[in-house]
């Protein structure tokens, strides 16, 4: 991890350029924040009373926006998770300002000085987070978790919950979670392992603002924590999924698997590495083996991403299995509606599925309209994050042209390299040929302009 050192808050300016140049949104209209504080009133008159149930929430320590809080309890050899999941719908109105203020939007943005959310904060951070102040309406999933990590949605309902505690991922302890958490984490894993799962989590660059103002940059693998508490949304979105295909319906998250080609040029890239990669192993078996936090695994992990055609949204198909292969299964996202647009519409849909109910009209058109919203959205979301990354990069590097820096080459892409510097969380394309993956070599710095978030390397 690198901290950033910015005097002439080039940093700062930059990160405002990027919020006008990508048509980031400051606040919300007039009559959209008119509307979400008439909302956050709503008194909830359709959600039973589960204010006994103990429920925490688990989250990165500064977040605001809980979409999820979790109690487990043991049913013979299964385990049930509870999910509770904020109830979004309940706040915002299909056709009301929020609600189109929020297709336009698609997700939450979040850029390392803030984030532009998907609903008002009067909503996302107030009336419907599943914070510890006070009670909140959320739809509660139960997942029924079998001891080979099989998962069945038994049931949801509308409830009153009320967190017991705001926990946090990189200071959360075995005994603030619930008993069973570790061990549903275990059964996800095999689950995962069983079904031939090929899902990875490869450090990615970040940029993080500190408690103190500033920023630092930097190659940050998941915390054990984080690992965990994904699991719990797998269960319940894994289960959703399946009981959204069995009636016929749904939105489902589908991505395709790598072809051949792509394939054997990660075994080229695995070889240039140094890495043993036998030829009976498939690629699916292979990256589960990889270690995060060894440079040159990581290098290939995040070569496995690239090499993906990346997941999209699908609603259902009569006659189509819709199939995520890094999952290797059915999947659907519904544990972030405050995050995600698409997940309140999948929430709607499994309360219905699990009380018997018709799907309503305006979810099923919904589902017809979500995956181009969505995908425009996930591009966006996408492009302003990869503009900050440029712009820390620059930051970092800026007054030091002219000096050397070892790296690594992870990739041959046009007209050159992509190469990872040695001492520092830097990743940039450098124009050089006859070089292969995982050659040494050391570069010059020939520029690094933060205002144009560019950097340019030469090899020595």
């Amino acid at each position: 991890m690198k901290s950033l050192t910015d005097p002439s808050q080039a940093l700062s300016t930059g990160l405002a350029k990027i919020r006008t140049e990508f048509h980031v949104p400051d606040g919300f209209p007039v009559g959209v924040m008119a509307t979400a504080e008439a909302a956050a009133k709503r008194v909830p008159n359709q959600h039973v009373d589960r204010t006994a149930m103990r429920f925490v929430t688990l989250d990165p320590a500064s977040s605001t926006d809980l979409d999820q809080a979790f109690s487990i309890e043991a049913s013979g050899g299964d385990l049930l998770l509870h999910y509770a999941i904020a109830d979004a719908a309940w706040f915002v109105e299909d056709g009301d300002a929020i609600d189109l203020e929020a297709w336009t939007r698609g997700e939450t943005l979040y850029l390392p000085d803030g984030k532009a959310g998907l609903y008002p904060p009067v909503i996302a951070e107030g009336a419907a987070s599943l914070l510890p102040d006070g009670s909140r309406p959320a739809v509660v999933f139960t997942v029924r978790v079998a001891q080979d990590g099989a998962t069945k949605l038994d049931g949801a309902e509308r409830a009153i919950i009320q967190s017991r505690a705001k926990l946090a991922y990189d200071s959360v302890k075995a005994s603030d979670v619930p008993a069973g958490f570790a061990e549903m984490a275990r059964r996800m894993a095999m689950n995962e392992k069983r079904r031939g799962a090929s899902r990875v989590d490869p450090p990615e660059q970040e940029v993080e603002r500190l408690a103190d103002g500033t920023f630092r940059l930097s190659f940050r693998p998941l915390l054990q924590s984080e690992q965990d508490n994904a699991a719990l949304s797998l269960a319940a979105n894994m289960a959703i999924a399946d009981a959204m295909f069995a009636h016929h319906t749904g939105l489902f998250r589908v991505m395709s698997e790598p072809d051949a080609f792509s394939v054997q040029r990660l075994r080229s890239a695995a070889q240039a590495l140094g890495l043993s990669w036998p030829a009976s192993t498939s690629l699916r078996d292979y990256q589960r083996t990889l270690d995060p936090t060894d440079p040159q695994q990581a290098a290939l992990m995040l070569e496995i991403r690239h090499a993906s055609a990346g997941a999209s949204y699908q609603p259902y198909k009569e006659g189509v299995v819709p199939w995520h292969e890094a999952m290797a299964a059915t999947y659907a996202h519904a544990t972030a509606p405050l995050r995600r647009l698409a997940d309140r519409y999948v929430v709607r849909c499994a309360l219905a599925i699990a009380n018997g109910q018709p799907v309503s009209q305006a979810v099923t058109d919904a589902f017809a309209r979500l995956p181009q919203v969505m995908g425009r959205a996930d591009s966006h979301a996408s492009q302003i994050n990869h503009a900050a990354i440029d712009l820390a990069e620059a930051v970092m590097l800026k007054g030091r042209e002219g000096e050397t820096f070892k790296a690594a080459v992870t990739d041959v892409v046009d007209h050159g390299v992509r190469v990872q510097l040695a001492d520092m969380p830097v990743v940039a394309n450098v124009k050089a040929s006859g070089l292969r993956q995982g050659d040494d070599l050391t570069l010059r710095l020939v520029l690094a302009d933060p205002d144009q978030r560019s950097i340019v390397f030469e090899p020595v």
